[in-house]
C-alpha cells in the first residue's frame, strides 16, 4: 500500500499557468470511431492515461490497428486502422474502471463475429451496465451473463446488427445513450434510440457524441426530445487535433479560488462540446473573476469563496464540492444523483471525506448540501476515484495537513497530476514558493 500523499498547502495566492492534457471523453470517442471508419484515421496529441490505454487495448483485441507515431509535441499521435469487415474476434476485454470502455465497446463487439468477454477492476463490477445490455438484447444481440446488470458478461456477435427501434432508460448515465449512438451508423437499418426514463444526466456528453458523429458524416436526427435517429452509412476517416480536457482543468482552476490567486490555462476552446466549459459559468457564482481572451482562460479568486446553489455540475461536482466546503456560505448541488453510480458513490464519499476534515456536508435526494465549517488536516480517501483524489488536493491547498490516500488513482485520466499540482503550487503571486 502506498503512503498517503501530503497535499501541497499554499500560504500565498497562486499566480500560475497550467497546460492540461487532452480530453479523455474525446480521445475515447474518436478511438471507437476510428475502429469503425472507412479508412485510417489520426488522433493528434491524444490523452495518455489509464482510461485511454484501456480503450486502445480493447480495440486492438477486437482487431483494430493502433500505432503510435511522432507528433508535433511531446505526446505521440495515434494512427487507427479500422477493424476489417467481417472480422472474427474471440477476446477478453479488460475495462479497468473506465466507464467509456465498459459501455462503448460492447456495442462495437456486437458488430463482429465471435465471443467477447468484458470484465474489469473489482470496483467496476458494481458500475451499472443494465441499460447497455438491455439495448443490445433489444437489438437482437446475444449477451451471456450480466443478468444482474453488471460485469462480467460476454457479447456473442454474428457480424451484423439489424438495428431498428430500441428504448433504453439512461437515467443512470448519459454513456448508455452515447454507447449505442457511436456504432449505430454501422447497423444495417440504422437506429431509432429512445430514452424511456426520466431526465438524462450529463446531456452535454450526448451532445458531444452527436456533434462528433456529424463531423464524420453520420446523419443524426435529435429534433425530438429523448429520441435519436441515426441513418446507416459510412463513418468518415479523420485527422483531428484533440482538445485539452476541460473537466480535468477544473481542479487547477479551483486552485485560484482556494488560494485567492490567479490560474491561467492557454488554448481554451471558444466553442466546445465538453462539459468542462461550464467552469466559466460555475466559478463566478463562487466569487471568482473569469475571462477568456485570445484562447487564454484566466481565473482569479475573490476575497472569499461564496456559497452557491448549482444544478447539473455532473462530473465537475467533486471539485465544486471541495470549493463549497471552503466557502463562507451554504451551498446546494442539485441534479447529480447519478454520481452514486460513478467510479464510487461520489455523493456518499464526498460527505464522508469533507466531514472527516471537520466539514458539514449531507446527502440530499439528488445531490449535496454543504454548510460552512472550519476544516482541519487529516486523511482524505480517494476510493480509487480520480476526481475524489483531486478534490482532496483542492482542499489541501487551503487547509494545512491534508493527505490524500492513493493519489496515483489520478492516472486514470491524468498520470502527471501529482507533479503538475506541485509545480502549480510553487507558483505564487509573491514569487515565494507556497509551503508544501
Amino acid at each position: 500500500m502506498t503512503e498517503p500523499w501530503p497535499a501541497p498547502f499554499s500560504a500565498a495566492p497562486l499566480d500560475a499557468t497550467v497546460t492540461i492534457p487532452a480530453s479523455k471523453s474525446l480521445t475515447n470517442r474518436y478511438l471507437v470511431l476510428g475502429a469503425l471508419a472507412d479508412g485510417p484515421s489520426r488522433l493528434r496529441a491524444p490523452l495518455q492515461s489509464r482510461d485511454s490505454d484501456l480503450m486502445v487495448g480493447a480495440l486492438r483485441a477486437l482487431g483494430a490497428g493502433i500505432d503510435e507515431v511522432p507528433g508535433a509535441g511531446s505526446v505521440p499521435d495515434l494512427v487507427v486502422t479500422p477493424i476489417p469487415a467481417g472480422h472474427a474476434a474471440d477476446a477478453t476485454v479488460d475495462c479497468g474502471l473506465a466507464g467509456t470502455v465498459m459501455r462503448f465497446v460492447p456495442p462495437l463487439a456486437a458488430l463482429l463475429r465471435g465471443a467477447v468477454t468484458f470484465d474489469g477492476d473489482p470496483a467496476a463490477r458494481v458500475r451499472p451496465m443494465a441499460p447497455v445490455l438491455a439495448a443490445l438484447r433489444g437489438l437482437g444481440v446475444s449477451v451471456e451473463g450480466g443478468g444482474d446488470g453488471f460485469m462480467p458478461f460476454t457479447v456473442h456477435g454474428t457480424g451484423t446488427v439489424a438495428g431498428g427501434h430500441v428504448a433504453v432508460d439512461a437515467g443512470g448515465s448519459s454513456q448508455f445513450i452515447s454507447a449505442i449512438l457511436l456504432v449505430a451508423a454501422r447497423f444495417e437499418g440504422g437506429l431509432h434510440l429512445e430514452h424511456s426514463g426520466n431526465s438524462v444526466p450529463s446531456v452535454d456528453h450526448i451532445s458531444m457524441t452527436v456533434e462528433v458523429l456529424r463531423s464524420l458524416g453520420v446523419t443524426v436526427d435529435n429534433s425530438v426530445p429523448n429520441h435519436w435517429k441515426v441513418k446507416p452509412g459510412p463513418i468518415a476517416a479523420f485527422d483531428v487535433q484533440l482538445e485539452q480536457d476541460l473537466s480535468n482543468a477544473g481542479p487547477f482552476l479551483a486552485a485560484a479560488l482556494a488560494t485567492r490567486g490567479t490560474v491561467r490555462i492557454p488554448d481554451w476552446p471558444l466553442d466546445t462540446t465538453q462539459v468542462g466549459d461550464k467552469w466559466r459559468q460555475i466559478l463566478p457564482q463562487l466569487g471568482a473573476t473569469v475571462t477568456l481572451e485570445d484562447g487564454l482562460l484566466t481565473v482569479t479568486g475573490g476575497p472569499e469563496i461564496l456559497g452557491a446553489d448549482l444544478a447539473d455540475t455532473s462530473e465537475l461536482a467533486p471539485s465544486v464540492a471541495a470549493l463549497c466546503a471552503l466557502a463562507t456560505g451554504p451551498s446546494r448541488l442539485r441534479g447529480i444523483a447519478h454520481l452514486r453510480g460513478h467510479e464510487t458513490d461520489r455523493l456518499a464519499a464526498l460527505v464522508a471525506e469533507i466531514n472527516a476534515l471537520g466539514g458539514d456536508a449531507v446527502e440530499t435526494e439528488d445531490g449535496l448540501a454543504i454548510n460552512p465549517a472550519p476544516l482541519h488536516g487529516g486523511l482524505f480517501h480517494s476510493y480509487e476515484d480520480h476526481r475524489m483524489a483531486t478534490a482532496g488536493a483542492i482542499i489541501g491547498l487551503a487547509v494545512p495537513g491534508v493527505e490524500v490516500e492513493n493519489i496515483a488513482t489520478t492516472a486514470k485520466t491524468m498520470p502527471a497530476f501529482p507533479q503538475m499540482w506541485a509545480d502549480m503550487a510553487a507558483q505564487t503571486a509573491a514569487g515565494i514558493p507556497g509551503r508544501g
